[in-house]
């Protein structure tokens, strides 16, 4: 028997690294088998996380979790977001702290964190108003904390501040020309800078157009491309982002030729100049917000002042919102939950708002429920996912010493809220606390604001267990007799509407449902849009007369609403409806599907003129035999939920399923992708794909100058036709007879617009031949004149404003061809100009309106003055309305060259008053705008 050697330090500590090696490989493999369904390739220290592994951002928060059960530790969570390969997680891991060294701390917040208590600003037109009335009565309360993404730093901004540097930032957003109306694009991470910026472009006057920077350099190709399609949509002139973002923004700015430059917030602070006040007023456009997950033309819902503080006032009382709550959020700042609910609510009801970034939730999950916590928050919301997280993968160690019985409001929104997950999340955190009544689902859409739909305060969730064969046969939501989970359909209840607003349901013919009838829900109140920016078709698509599709599908109980699908996520199978969450969450559940990454989807099927079923699943499941068993088991799923087989089961690849940027199944953009043949298609290694990029941008750089070459030649050319023209407008108005003269000046009109080459559409020409008629148009451009002198019918008299008479080479012009008056701000003289021009009406003359009395280069159709429609009743001829649009973009106002750009007349039958009265008039100037704001593509202003 002979005695071993003693392991030297350095054998042990070899050893030590080994045992590690193999541990961290072993957990990887171990997680990937639980995706894959028991099969796992070997793992390399080398291989790439991502890449060759598969494991996205939630997938890499569950390796941190078991690497840190695994190892005792307490990972940063900096370093495993930013590792590449199993070996840099092995170094993370050798850098750790034992896990109990580094248990989180127990604390709790003193009194000194609440908010002094305030008059609200009830009178408040703007959201600046709302910063400066805070900034004057209580400049030194702090109104947003930021913390850092490992949330270890903290950084504190008071009204008075806030107020301070946004101007600052507004100074020198002026000074680049930023001018009233002009849209000002933020691609800027949560921070302090980002509400600099916003309320910095607010102050200029411009309109601020948040979208989100890049998250994942495997996607950025994809990424750049979706915010290059809003920022043209937006037409933004300016692109503000931080240092981090800036490679990428530049890559935006050459393929955006309405952006002029790519600056940051303290760029902008530290430009210097003062200020100069900008008019605001609460029809005003406050920001655009951009739905996100589509493939499609880019949807900016536009969102005024008005609409704003409708609904956070409505959103404030249904919570009670006091400066005695506390907001505590995560969530994105670049879309509506975070910016308008937790950022915008909190500074509109005086409450302090906590905010971290998105990735300090998603690295460590747990941090959410410590920061409400340690602040006391009452407040705070997230989509159904943050609730499943928080139930069934956070280990219990992180929970320790936390107490929620502070949290009165916890809003569960902006995805479907699934009654499994409430329930786990219940059952898990009552002992932390947590009141189960605080739990509220809710509903809400960029289309209102953010909330539209809120239950009562402290009632708990509701759940209504229905009968998945009645729904999905006969649209009917009947209580459910059974408990078979194959025929039980549960639906979470998500509320009332807010004060001022309404719901409906509708079916396919916009007929009123009744109670537990499925249907479209319908929508309207103060805090709904006036339509998408710069998309008449989708604007067109979104109102149902005053109502507003929301997109959703669901049924109204004893006054609740209960939603039971997106429109455009709903499957029309033989006449029947086909609801896919269900099936997706089933199939996820199936070992060997990746959890979270399964789309159900209908495709368009022209033999059978209805839809195919198809469910699209990740896995990495290789073997043939496994496969097929999965195959199968998806396929009896499909049966036992849906009533009918799938038609197609799609086995696919990791992060074949696309996704928003928080999250959301994009089950429209997979239904265009397997339409195409382009599903799974392999990403391009990123450098390829900012190399493809830059080769488009410098190409577009190329094509710029041609196109303002051309641009500037084209204007050249229309102030030459409009030069010609004018001289020959004045000797044709030498020509004896009025009637020739208004004759000559249409034929002009035609050839001027003929040879400036600018693209002319005529809808509803027939309706023209009504005589006499009253004219009636929106205004946008000096170009409208022009434009309705050449459509409309010569002996058709334009009615101009009073203040053209004191111009005398305009007044000798509009008296050759009989054009008539109007007072727009002497009462008195106003209404002795209607009854003039109701006799003219009344004798046969025809006559042409402008009802908004002016324009401004701001887009919009702004409110209609009565006196057409006045004049019309008082005459007893019909109202003529005429939608133009497109000569805002020809010739704007304060530009003076010109550009060819498509211009559209719509000419609306005929409108007729019921009578002479006033209230007469006034329904004939409703119908009529209702008209124009159908046709002219631009937002409704009220004021």
């Amino acid at each position: 028997m002979t005695d071993e050697a003693p392991m030297t330090p350095e054998a042990a500590s070899f050893a030590a690294a080994a045992g590690a090696q193999t541990r961290v490989l072993a957990t990887i493999e171990a997680m990937l088998r639980e995706l894959r369904g028991g099969e796992a390739p070997r793992v390399g220290l080398d291989d790439d996380l991502e890449r060759t592994l598969g494991i996205d951002s939630l997938a890499r928060m569950e390796l941190m979790l078991r690497l840190e059960a695994a190892f005792a530790v307490r990972l940063s969570e900096s370093q495993v977001q930013q590792a590449q390969t199993p070996r840099d997680l092995l170094r993370a891991v050798t850098a750790a702290a034992p896990r109990d060294a580094a248990a989180p701390p127990v604390a709790t917040a003193t009194a000194s964190g609440r908010a002094q208590a305030v008059e609200r600003p009830h009178a408040a037109q703007t959201l600046v108003d709302v910063l400066s009335w805070y900034a004057e009565r209580v400049p030194q309360q702090v109104q947003v904390s930021v913390l850092d993404e490992d949330a270890s730093r903290e950084q504190p901004v008071t009204h008075a501040a806030l107020l301070r540097r946004s101007r600052q930032v507004a100074a020198g957003l002026q000074r680049r020309g930023v001018e009233p109306g002009d849209r000002v694009a933020l691609m800027l991470p949560t921070g302090v800078g980002l509400f600099e910026a916003f309320a910095g472009i607010l102050w200029a006057g411009g309109v601020p157009v948040p979208i989100y920077p890049p998250l994942r350099a495997a996607q950025i190709e994809d990424h750049l491309r979706r915010q290059a399609n809003i920022l043209d949509n937006a037409q933004a002139m300016l692109l503000v982002t931080d240092e981090r973002v800036l490679p990428a923004a530049r890559i935006l700015r050459a393929g955006v030729p309405s952006l002029r430059g790519v600056t940051t917030v303290d760029e902008l602070a530290g430009a210097g100049g003062a200020w100069t006040p900008a008019a605001r007023a609460t029809q005003d456009i406050a920001f655009l917000q951009y739905t996100s997950g589509s493939t499609g033309q880019p949807k900016g819902v536009v969102l005024t002042h008005a609409n704003l503080l409708a609904n956070l006032r409505a959103m404030g009382q249904a919570v009670k919102a006091t400066p005695a709550d506390v907001f505590v959020s995560w969530l994105p700042l670049y879309h509506d939950m975070g910016l308008i609910g937790a950022w915008m609510g909190s500074l509109y009801h005086a409450l302090p708002l906590v905010v971290m970034p998105p990735q300090a939730f998603l690295a460590r999950p747990s941090r959410w429920l410590r920061l409400i916590h340690e602040r006391r928050g009452t407040i705070s919301a997230a989509p159904n996912f943050a609730y499943e997280i928080l139930a069934s993968r956070v280990p219990g160690d992180e929970l320790h010493g936390l107490d929620l019985s502070c949290w009165r409001a916890a809003f569960n929104g902006a995805e479907p809220v699934h009654a499994s997950t409430l329930e786990r999340f219940t059952e898990r955190f009552a002992r932390f606390g947590f009141d189960p009544r605080a739990l509220m689902p809710v509903y809400g859409l960029a289309e209102c604001g953010v909330g539209l739909a809120f239950p009562p305060l402290a009632r708990g969730p509701k759940v209504d267990c229905i009968d998945r064969r009645a729904l999905r046969a006969s649209g009917q939501a009947r209580p459910a007799t059974d408990h078979d989970p194959g025929t039980v359909m549960q639906v979470v209840y998500c509320g009332a509407p807010l004060a001022g607003h309404e719901l409906r349901v509708v079916d396919a013919q916009g007929h009123e449902l009744p109670e537990r009838h499925e249907g479209r829900v319908e929508f309207r109140g103060p805090s709904a849009t006036s339509g998408y920016f710069r998309n008449a078709e989708a604007t067109r698509a979104l109102f149902d007369g005053e109502w507003l599709d929301s997109g959703d599908v669901g049924y109204i109980a004893e006054g609740e609403l209960y939603l039971t699908s997106r429109v455009k996520d709903l499957i029309i199978r033989g006449g029947h409806n086909v609801h896919p969450y269900d099936l997706e969450d089933a199939v996820g559940n199936l070992p060997g599907v990746r959890r979270g990454c399964v789309a159900v989807f209908g495709a368009r099927d022209a033999a059978s003129a209805t839809e195919r079923i198809v469910v699209l699943a990740e896995t990495r499941v290789a073997d043939a035999a496994p496969r097929a068993a999965l195959r199968e088991r998806i396929a009896e799923l499909a049966i036992a939920l849906l009533g009918a087989p799938a038609d197609d089961i799609v086995l696919a690849a990791p992060h074949t399923v696309l996704k928003t940027s928080s999250g959301k199944i994009r089950r429209a953009a997979c239904r265009e992708r397997y339409e195409q043949g382009t599903l799974g298609a392999s990403a391009r290694a990123v450098p390829w794909q900012v190399l493809r990029l830059w080769v488009e941008a410098a190409a577009r750089r190329v094509r710029a100058p041609l196109a303002r070459l051309a641009i500037g030649w084209d204007g050249l050319w229309m102030w030459c036709v409009f030069g010609v023209a004018a001289a020959a407008a004045v000797a044709a108005m030498l020509l004896p007879g009025r009637s020739h003269r208004k004759a000559w000046a249409r034929r002009l009109a035609r050839t001027v617009l003929r040879a400036s080459r600018v693209p002319l559409e005529i809808l509803g020409a027939e309706h023209l031949q009504t005589r006499p008629a009253v004219f009636v148009a929106n205004h946008a451009s000096y170009v409208d004149w022009l434009l309705l002198t050449a459509v409309l019918p010569s002996d058709a008299c334009l009615v101009a404003k009073r203040e053209l008479a004191s111009r005398p080479v305009v007044n000798w012009l509009l008296a050759r061809v009989g054009t008539p008056y109007v007072e727009r701000f002497d009462a008195h003289a106003s209404v002795e100009d209607v009854r003039r021009l109701g006799v003219l009406a009344a004798g046969g003359e025809s006559l042409v309106f402008f009802a908004e009395g002016t324009f401004t280069r701001a887009p919009g159709l702004r409110p209609f003055h009565l006196g057409a429609f006045a004049t019309a009743a008082q005459a007893g001829v019909p109202v003529v309305p005429v939608g133009i649009a497109g000569t805002r973009s020809v010739l704007r106002d304060g530009r003076w060259w010109p550009r060819r750009h498509p211009v559209r007349v719509h000419v609306h039958p005929p409108l007729r008053a019921e009578g002479p009265s006033w209230d007469d008039a006034l329904r004939l100037r409703d119908a009529t705008r209702e008209c124009i704001a159908a046709t002219c593509g631009e937002p409704v202003m009220d004021a």
